[in-house]
């Protein structure tokens, strides 16, 4: 039975020890890698999905402009997305995204808040996306002729999805991306022969053409080709969920297969196919969006796409059933909601490769965060809970949706901009021109659809506060993975061991003169009863970045002030820091260390606040916690002393 339960935990958090996660440098991933076209079916079961319902959203926002409209959003695509995420690619090859170009130029605490508002509204893309993808699938499963009446619970449908989806995820990251290369071909398949024979109707019944311009003529435009163009420009905001799948394409690049000769450092096959995954996307998508437009609305009723019309939300299911009847139409329903369903997979890809690249980091997720399977379970949760808060309604989610895609990709064009001003000339202006075009399309969303943005500010601030909290209960961890010790520090080490004794002071240093270190060794010998004679090295702890959590190698240097000798380092954090140079100390000498601290006025609160956050306060009973949490034997830890 112990062997079980120690076999179950060792394959529930494969990953959470061995993967070296950093946003700032090239990392290691533990997932396996596949073909990029492969990797494009896991990205693309999100991106492509969205023609179960896109033409339906881009008729009810635009009415017959439809189709012009739906050209400047592929404009958009093919002109400002692929070249803009090609950018975040060749930045980012190990799958940081445009968060990690973003949080470089952002120091300290006010980078990690940033980058905290931006994985909330990442969290609410790839959450909404979950969520409301399986409830459309659902309501696809439930919509069709075919489908038993016992199938008519919406909630309970999608709640069964949602945890099917997470049981793929946690038999392994291999297995999901099989899934969606056959889902993916089989629904991209079935939509070439709809929109192909919507087309040819449209070829072959030229009266329809008549009935469109009408329908333009009668509208705002009243048949105004300059008009036509403007309105469509300035509502394709309204089609930008067409959008969806970029962030993640770049999210998941540790999955792509590069070139045998790529390096950590220097992933060019990786980045060379992450490209090619992005622009076949975008050009098969583009495609499919302008077709599935056009067939859309010159052939169905405009009466079957009003909001209670058979076409609603499912305008090419609708002419599926219409073309080839209700075998070929059941097919395609029963096709598109396994895609919708498993339109997931890319979001929960997303965030099992982008939230352990930084909460771990920040301190801000417990250190089981970095394995996948935990994660799953985590994520499987909170769609659950979305799910039954939002009623399973694609309505109510669609909202918080579209606001999280777009202030993704904002934030990309941001980035990429700040990038490429280094560059000047065509490229930066060409950049630039992108993300007033991005600003703009954001506000103009979050202007109609403020509710998305609550939702959003929802997201943030729950994950803001949940990683206060995991960084409040993590604070007393060891954090240190390995001291290094230059020579002279480890002379110094070597030589200060007496009488089976090792005595260290810690000191926050002031001017640093010889003067100082003499009134330090007096107090030791008027409070701790240490003589002049005895060796004393004082231990110094200079913050470095306090946002900063993990400190995976704490370098110790030697000096000597007059006749004194101190040891110096950088941290994040003094007690840890000190806590963990006295466990090395004791290991590399074989004798437990005696460490001296002298009291610390004022409140404890105030205290306890400034070490959260500024990584020192009152240090000497931190650094015990952190020792009693290393160590369980009491009589095998270093002696901590306050006077």
């Amino acid at each position: 039975m112990l062997r079980t339960i120690v076999r179950f935990r060792a394959w529930f958090l494969e990953g959470a020890r061995d993967r070296t996660l950093s946003a700032a440098k090239p990392v290691a991933h533990a997932h396996p890698t596949k073909a990029w076209w492969q990797v494009m079916c896991l990205t693309g079961v999100d991106y492509f999905s969205t023609l179960a319902y896109q033409p339906y959203i881009a008729f009810l926002a635009v009415g017959a402009l439809a189709p012009v409209a739906t050209l400047f959003l592929v404009a958009l695509t093919l002109l400002g997305a692929v070249p803009m995420y090609w950018r975040v690619a060749r930045e980012s090859p190990n799958g940081q995204g445009s968060i990690a170009m973003l949080e470089q130029l952002l120091p300290g605490w006010r980078g990690k808040t940033f980058v905290l508002c931006l994985l909330g509204f990442a969290a609410t893309d790839f959450i909404i996306t979950m969520t409301l993808s399986a409830a459309d699938a659902a309501e696809h499963l439930i919509e069709n002729p075919f489908a038993p009446h016992w199938l008519d619970h919406r909630l309970l449908l999608t709640f069964f999805l949602l945890v099917l989806l997470g049981a793929i995820f946690l038999k392994g990251f291999a297995e999901a991306i099989y899934i969606a290369v056959g889902l993916v071909i089989a629904f991209m398949g079935l939509n070439v022969v709809v929109i192909g024979r919507g087309l040819y109707e449209i070829v072959t019944h030229p009266e329809v053409f008549p009935r469109w311009q009408e329908a333009l003529t009668a509208g705002s435009s009243h048949g105004n080709l300059w008009l036509i163009l403007v309105l469509s420009l300035l509502s394709f905001p309204k089609l930008a969920l067409g959008l969806s799948g970029f962030e993640t394409g770049v999210t998941v690049m540790p999955l792509i297969k590069g070139d045998p000769s790529d390096t950590p450092e220097h992933p060019a096959g990786r980045i060379r196919n992450a490209k090619k995954l992005l622009l076949t996307a975008a050009v098969i998508m583009s495609l499919a969006l302008i077709g599935s437009s056009l067939v859309t609305t010159l052939l169905i009723p405009p009466s079957e796409l009003a909001p209670q019309g058979k076409a609603a939300g499912r305008a090419l299911a609708y002419l599926a059933h219409d073309f080839f009847g209700v075998g070929f139409g059941t097919l395609y329903d029963l096709t598109t909601a396994a895609i919708l369903w498993y339109a997931g997979a890319s979001a929960m890809a997303g965030l099992l490769n982008l939230i352990p690249r930084y909460l771990p980091r920040y301190g801000m997720a417990p250190e089981w965060a970095r394995a996948n399977r935990p994660l799953v379970m985590v994520i499987t949760g909170v769609t659950l809970f979305v799910t039954w808060f939002f009623d399973a309604s694609i309505e109510a989610q669609g909202d918080a949706y579209a606001t999280g895609v777009l202030m993704l990709m904002l934030s990309a064009s941001i980035a990429v901009v700040i990038s490429a001003r280094r560059d000047g000339g065509w490229t930066y202006v060409g950049f630039l021109a992108i993300a007033l075009v991005f600003t703009y399309t954001t506000l103009e969303n979050i202007r109609e659809r403020p509710t998305g943005l609550k939702v959003c500010l929802a997201f943030i601030l729950s994950l803001i506060f949940v990683s206060l909290v995991s960084r409040a209960l993590r604070a007393t961890e060891l954090r240190t993975r390995r001291v290094v010790l230059d020579d002279k520090a480890q002379r110094f080490l070597r030589e200060a061991v007496r009488n089976h004794m090792l005595r260290i002071a810690a000191n926050r240093p002031q001017t640093g003169t010889e003067r100082e270190y003499a009134r330090k060794r007096a107090e030791l010998k008027r409070v701790h009863r240490i003589n002049h004679d005895e060796p004393v090295l004082f231990f110094e702890v200079s913050i470095a970045n306090p946002s900063e959590f993990n400190d995976d190698v704490l370098e110790v240097h030697g000096v000597t002030v007059g006749k004194h000798r101190i040891l110096r380092c950088d941290s994040p954090a003094v007690p840890n820091a000190i806590a963990a140079f006295l466990l090395h100390a004791q290991k590399e000498t074989g004798v437990i260390p005696d460490v001296y601290f002298g009291w610390t006025e004022g409140s404890p609160i105030g205290y306890a606040f400034k070490y959260l956050f500024l990584g020192e306060g009152d240090t000497a009973p931190v650094v015990h916690e952190v020792l009693r949490k290393a160590v369980d034997n009491p009589e095998k830890r270093p002696c901590v002393h306050v006077g």
